[in-house]
């Protein structure tokens, strides 16, 4: 069984992919390097649509990096989420947070 992974990708200026899994395994990882992509560089949306996998922990990533951006005075919209992170944060009711 292979470990669980995520990759970022500058899929264009000021957007920032996401692809493999958001879940428990891999969601500090993920928030510290989208931590490190929002300080480095303007980055005004995370694009969610190559995300195979996610969990409640990746649901909390996304927030957390959301709510990195405001501390930086900074947007972050979230795109392409997939369908059942979103059907999660309705039932979190977080769904208005992340649009």
């Amino acid at each position: 069984m292979s470990a669980a992974t995520f990759q970022l990708q500058r899929t264009a200026p000021g957007t920032l992919g996401v692809s493999g899994v958001l879940s428990f395994d891999t969601a500090a990882a993920a928030l510290k390097a989208i931590g490190a992509a929002l300080t480095a560089e303007p980055v005004a949306r995370l694009d969610l649509a190559g995300v195979e996998r996610s969990d409640s922990a990746g649901l909390a990533c996304v927030l957390a990096a959301q709510a990195q951006a405001r501390q930086l005075g900074r947007t972050l919209v979230v795109e392409n989420m997939p369908e059942g992170m979103r059907a999660l944060a309705q039932v979190c009711e977080v769904d208005v947070l992340v649009g």
